[in-house]
């Protein structure tokens, strides 16, 4: 399990990305695109490397999980996963929407997260059995009675396959019309988390996308799930559903046409 100090340490990890990023928001640098169609920059570069300096330096025997520049001692039963800029297009655009996503898994499970948005200086932190707190407060998510009063996020739907997307527009056509959010990427479930969104869908995830979510949501009451209803880990599929009251589980898988 981990203890107040990773917590505290996590913290430091983020203030040293923030540092990273804040001087090149809405600046000059260099991007490029990468093999996956996504695009990467200096500051996504600059941020995991002063991450991952700080664990080297005082966690040697830690593994580390980075977006950016890959795997370190895989086979460690804690594993740092790092991405420096959770929606690198909203930073390119100049949006501040992005995040800072800072995970820790026990035996490839989430244990702890951070999501950080440095330029409102907005922090979301969760850690198994405490309280998800922003900026340092405990939040809660949100009740939520049925489908059809639920506020739903995604980052686009040109992300989902066919397949995908007939799941998600099934879900989609059980909430209310005007309560659809596209954008937001990480920011998304920080805002479940605080009450204000009620259920995010994404596809093809990866893990350095939702390690550092399940303990955020999850420590402020909602819950965090694949498409099949089961806890996220570092084997899953990258299907994720936020869900910020539980309740609505089934509701959401039947919409979804994944119900059993």
């Amino acid at each position: 399990m981990p203890t107040l100090s990773d917590l505290a340490f996590a913290n430091r990890l983020a203030d040293a990305a923030g540092e990273a990023i804040r001087p090149l928001f809405r600046g000059s640098w260099e991007q490029e695109q990468k093999s996956d169609s996504t695009f990467v920059t200096e500051a996504d570069r600059a941020a995991e490397a002063a991450m991952r300096a700080l664990i080297e330096a005082e966690h040697p025997d830690d593994g580390i999980f980075g977006e950016e520049y890959g795997i370190r001692n895989e086979g460690a039963g804690r594993r740092w996963v790092l991405d420096p800029i959770d929606g690198t297009t909203s930073f390119i655009a100049g949006r501040p929407i992005f995040g800072t996503l800072i995970a820790l898994l026990q035996d490839g499970f989430p244990v702890l997260g951070i999501i950080d948005q440095p330029i409102g200086r907005e922090r979301w932190a969760g850690f198994s059995g405490r309280e998800t707190t922003f900026n340092g407060k405990p939040v809660r998510s949100a009740p939520c009675r049925a489908l059809g009063d639920a506020v739903l996020a995604t980052t686009t739907p040109h992300q989902f396959s066919d397949h995908e997307a007939d799941h998600f527009m099934g879900l989609a056509k059980s909430v209310a019309e005007r309560k659809i959010i596209y954008g937001g990427d990480c920011y998304n479930y920080g805002l479940v988390a605080s009450g204000h969104v009620d259920l995010v869908c994404e596809a093809g995830l990866k893990l350095h996308d939702f390690a550092a979510l399940a303990p955020i949501v999850e420590g402020a009451g909602g819950l965090m799930c694949d498409w099949s209803g089961e806890p996220l880990h570092a084997g899953s599929d990258g299907n994720v559903l936020a869900i910020g009251d539980p309740a609505r589980l089934e509701d959401v898988l039947e919409a979804m046409g994944l119900a059993e």
